[in-house]
């Protein structure tokens, strides 16, 4: 079996963090290696890199000098961070793949680029949106996401690089804090109330979203790079979905746990965002091609998140 030696990029984000210690579990320590701009801290181990994704000489240095046969990209400015430096998003965003697509397609690599709900707008069926729609998106983060997704799927049919693709909903984990999306407050909101805070959210009572808590965000990450080349039949990217929820969903949620947790709603410019967004999707051709299947609702995610949240905030007290 090829031993595959793996390179994240944007290593230390939400996502990175958990997706490069499964990778580890997975492949051994040895064979991935973390990247990022900030320094690696103490508690790190395995190998680490401080990379500019958009340096593309140092970026070859690396692939050459590890002898990388996969890349996650996972590198980006986010939605919310993404609104108040638009130019430099859409710089970091688009640059930086292009630089992972050019690499991988000279040293045959295969890809995984993440996709995001930010990529539909309010012209996209709100209640489980297909596959296959209007795509035009409020966000220089989800026109990024658009924009990669054309890309992958032009450096699959052009070169035959072998690019894979999911479109995250939010996020949802303990083990790392968000970076500056949309969704934050649904992590937020977890920690004020372990911490016995009122929770002001910044998004209205009433905004439904799709969510999708880490373990699931991982696997399915994870399963599409593992799933055989032939069952992957869509190079933009796919839908994934698990559950949806509103702010006031999840609070009453976490009350059956927490009763004396209160929530107030200040909506702020993240809400003219979400309000783009959908409600629902449908990922049955994830399901179809590659097996998907999410295993957390927002009952088990709830009292998941609190146990480990808890066990966390035990340990940093």
């Amino acid at each position: 079996m090829k031993k595959e030696i793996i390179l994240i990029t944007g290593a230390k984000g939400q996502i990175g963090t958990v997706l490069t210690q499964a990778l580890r579990e997975k492949h051994g320590i040895e064979n991935v290696v973390a990247t990022d701009i900030v320094p690696p801290s103490h508690s790190d181990e395995g190998p680490y890199e401080l990379l500019d994704a958009l340096d593309g000489d140092h970026f070859k240095q690396l692939i050459l000098r590890y002898g990388v046969t996969q890349i996650y990209h996972l590198a980006a400015v986010l939605s919310a961070k993404g609104e108040q430096m638009p130019l430099q998003a859409w710089d970091i965003n688009m640059k930086s793949l292009l630089v992972v697509l050019e690499l991988s397609r000279k040293y045959e690599i295969k890809v995984f680029f993440p996709s995001s709900i930010a990529v539909f707008g309010d012209t996209t069926p709100n209640r489980l949106t297909p596959q296959t729609v209007p795509m035009e998106p409020s966000t220089i983060y989800g026109i990024s996401k658009v924009a990669g997704e054309g890309w992958c799927k032009y450096y699959h049919d052009k070169y035959g690089l072998d690019v894979r693709s999911v479109r995250y909903p939010g996020i949802i984990g303990y083990q790392s804090q968000p970076g500056g999306g949309t969704t934050d407050y649904a992590v937020e909101i977890f920690y004020a109330a372990l911490k016995g805070e009122a929770y002001s959210c910044f998004l209205g009572p009433q905004t439904k979203l799709p969510m999708m808590y880490m373990e699931d965000a991982i696997r399915a990450t994870i399963d599409i790079m593992e799933a055989p080349i032939e069952t992957i039949n869509i190079r933009t990217s796919y839908n994934i979905a698990a559950m949806s929820f509103t702010p006031e969903e999840i609070a009453k949620e976490i009350k059956k746990h927490l009763p004396d947790f209160k929530v107030s709603y200040a909506p702020d410019y993240r809400q003219k965002i979400a309000a783009t967004w959908i409600e629902s999707i449908d990922d049955s051709h994830s399901r179809a091609d590659w097996n998907w299947s999410p295993k957390y609702n927002l009952p088990t995610m709830t009292q998941d998140m609190l146990e480990q949240l808890q066990l966390k905030l035990l340990e940093t007290a």
